[in-house]
């Protein structure tokens, strides 16, 4: 008696197969392309903490109070689809208790409006795009995917620099494990400002060009490896004013130990990073996995089934019959 392959043995075999061709297309084309910074982002991170401030009203620096960092960021859909690029705009404000709420951000202690564009793939700076400053390094409002145990070059915006972010081991940010990194910036000159001489320590001269410098006491993120969102920031700012070429300060305009996310914000961000993380963790290794798995599973199956057959009377069978 001759035999056949069943309907079902074929089935399972190409089922099988499918899968087997499905798994690594997801591990090595699709999961690489879903690594792509978005594009439709509208976010909004808080610092706050205490430190010290230069008052206009008060023509002095006033200490311990309380100190608010507000950075929007909000992605330039239209032009990121032009240009292929990650286009974001990014408003920071600092505010101080009289500042909060503040109805415009003019009113604000500092302001800045920033544009970046980086490539989605490797969050290097692209240079196109109305890009507002020119900016440099690996990093600045996030890292790139697949974090790694090692430096890395952070754009500082108020340094007009990059610093050197080592790698500081790791740390739970509301339950969720990331990479911390951690820095410090030691005083130097970033500009000049026209102020009062008097404001400088220089009362006979009615006007100086005086020389304002920046540090930094601590620069810590915690970034979530597989995304490279940042789940955690803290910095501690120093803005101060010299006389020309004085080596001490004069005029402390900002100075903060530390300004670190509120507990929101991280919660916020843990969110988003597990959300994404997720997502990446499904296309890049549940589903190869669970699908080269069913697909030996059913390939295996359907090949025994294919062997076997099923029993197909012959002529001389049907015959008889």
């Amino acid at each position: 008696m001759r035999r056949t392959a069943s309907p079902l043995s074929l089935i399972l075999l190409g089922i099988g197969v499918f899968l087997l061709v499905l798994a690594p297309m997801l591990a090595y084309y699709v999961e690489p392309r879903a690594k792509r910074t978005p594009i439709d982002i509208d976010a909004t991170t808080v610092f706050t903490g205490t430190g010290s401030y230069f008052d206009t009203t008060k023509i002095k620096t006033v200490d311990d109070e309380k100190l608010t960092i507000t950075r929007q960021v909000r992605g330039d859909v239209a032009d990121s689809e032009k240009s292929g690029r990650a286009v974001w705009d990014v408003s920071t404000s600092v505010d101080t208790p009289k500042s909060l709420p503040a109805a415009d951000t003019h009113d604000s202690l500092q302001w800045t409006l920033e544009r970046w564009v980086t490539d989605r793939r490797t969050n290097e700076p692209v240079h196109c795009c109305d890009e507002k400053p020119a900016f440099d390094g690996e990093a600045y409002l996030k890292f790139p995917f697949d974090v790694q145990k090692r430096s890395y070059r952070w754009w500082d915006n108020t340094l007009g620099s990059t610093i050197r972010l080592r790698f500081d081991g790791t740390q739970k940010i509301q339950g969720h494990v990331g990479y911390r990194f951690t820095a410090t910036v030691k005083p130097v000159k970033t500009g000049t400002r026209l102020v009062p001489g008097r404001l400088v320590g220089v009362p006979e001269r009615s006007q100086v060009l005086a020389e304002e410098w920046y540090a930094n006491h601590g620069v810590e993120l915690v970034a979530d490896q597989r995304t490279g969102r940042i789940i955690n920031a803290a910095i501690g700012p120093r803005k101060t004013l010299r006389a020309p070429g004085k080596k001490r300060d004069a005029v402390v305009l900002l100075d903060s130990e530390r300004l670190e996310f509120t507990p929101a914000t991280q919660r916020a961000q843990v969110a988003l990073a597990s959300d994404d993380g997720d997502r990446l963790k499904l296309v890049g290794e549940t589903l190869p996995m669970g699908g080269g798995l069913a697909g030996v599973l059913l390939a295996a199956s359907g090949a025994v089934l294919v062997v076997r057959g099923r029993p197909r009377p012959t002529t001389q069978q049907i015959i008889t019959m």
